[in-house]
């Protein structure tokens, strides 16, 4: 079987640019034997940024490009010239991005917008020059900011699919064929199960030029949190959902049984998978007759809004669509909508194949010093007299969140 080109989960390692070393040097020009520092500030380091992307639907260009490191800027030099920023880094991905640290599994940031940027790993800020450090009883400083190192990490990027109906059911229900039958997908349909192997999405058309997004994901199973099946590894592309739509069929032993079971198996996900609306379809609606149907109905949740429909036939289609159009906008789903809480990555919600993916570090990417030693020029004192150790924090306090100095010190 040849492999898909769905990714929606990818481990890389990403490194910001170091900030570049302050200039330690003195003014020189004809007639002016002592000029005074006029060292310059270094630059900043670049940024690792995120910038989501509409047109992306999988994070496979990720696959093929492990490390990402950013630029580190240049030194500063003579006449208080600043050196150069390092260039900053931009990831496209699609949007529902979620990014995780590697080694904790702690969230970090998301990606949920078109052309949304979010800040992945800040550049090091560049260092004070020495003319920063003068001052009436230090006319020669003789020492210069270094510049911030660079922060290097390994991030898991996953993907959350944007949608706004989710379906939820076990293998052969019939969610591929609901999702051909009402929009322009062509998931594979068979009649053995998990034919779905990767999510899908399709665009439902409804009254009045109106439409909604509704993703299919491979059927769960009793355990699926134990890793039976295909586990709970694609049921992160249905957080988002504004409306889960359960589909049980008309053929299962127990109905109401099989939908506990599902609505279980989400709780063990993630708990705030319950609080979404939730609608039962019973799927293959054209083997019941209306005796069998009116039994069926009988042992339904009184509380959950349900549906007969077949895909072959189109029964019950148009009031499914209705159903499902009045949970979208319900003003439920419209007003304080709770953000997702996203659980840490644990054992059971990893990739092994991605996680156990070790990534070698770049030898042509190593740091390399960039800060030269410039020539002092003449004697300003005593040569061995060089402060070089002082509080970092201190001295950057003058700059500001650019990197670069405030007001300078007289």
């Amino acid at each position: 079987m040849p492999e898909s080109n769905f990714i929606d989960y990818v481990k890389i390692l990403c490194r910001s640019g170091k900030g570049g070393a302050g200039s330690r040097h003195y003014h020189r020009a004809k007639y002016v034997p002592k000029g005074g520092p006029d060292g310059g500030d270094g630059g900043r380091g670049g940024h690792i940024l995120l910038r989501g992307n509409s047109h992306m639907w999988t994070l496979l260009p990720l696959r093929y490009r492990r490390h990402i490191f950013a630029g580190n800027g240049q030194s500063g030099s003579e006449g208080r010239s600043s050196g150069k920023d390092g260039e900053d880094i931009t990831i496209d991905v699609p949007c529902g991005t979620v990014v995780f640290d590697a080694e904790t599994g702690q969230y970090l940031c998301e990606v949920t917008h078109d052309q949304q940027i979010v800040p992945l790993l800040k550049g090091g800020r560049g260092g004070l020059g020495n003319w920063h450090f003068k001052s009436s009883t230090n006319r020669t400083p003789r020492y210069a900011q270094p510049g911030e190192p660079a922060t290097e990490r390994t991030v898991i990027l996953e993907l959350k699919l944007l949608a706004d109906v989710g379906l939820v059911g076990f293998p052969n229900a019939g969610k591929s064929t609901l999702l051909s039958a009402i929009s322009a997908a062509r998931p594979k349909i068979a009649d053995y199960p998990f034919t779905t192997m990767e999510p899908q999405l399709g665009i439902v058309s409804y009254r009045d030029n109106r439409s909604f997004v509704m993703a299919d994901i491979p059927g769960i199973i009793e355990g699926a949190s134990e890793g039976k099946g295909l586990g709970l590894r694609f049921l992160r592309h249905i957080e988002r959902n504004a409306v889960l739509l359960f589909m049980v069929p008309a053929d299962a032993d127990d109905i109401t049984a099989q939908y506990h079971i599902l609505l279980e198996e989400l709780r063990r996900f993630n708990p705030q998978l319950i609080d979404k609306q939730r609608i039962l379809a019973i799927s293959k609606s054209d083997m019941l007759d209306d005796e069998l149907r009116q039994a069926i109905q009988t042992t339904l949740p009184d509380d959950l809004p349900h549906v007969f429909i077949s895909a072959v036939t189109g029964q019950g289609i148009d009031t499914l669509k209705d159903l499902l159009w009045a949970s979208i906008t319900d003003e439920r789903n419209q007003i304080a909508t709770p953000a997702i809480t996203h659980r840490p990555l644990d054992a059971h919600h990893r990739v092994t194949d991605e996680d156990q993916f070790i990534i070698q570090p770049d030898p042509q990417a190593t740091d390399t010093d960039d800060d030269t030693e410039e020539d002092l020029g003449e004697d300003y004192g005593d040569q061995g007299q060089w402060d070089t150790h002082w509080d970092y924090d201190d001295a950057a306090s003058r700059l500001d969140d650019d990197g670069y100095p405030t007001t300078p010190q007289q």
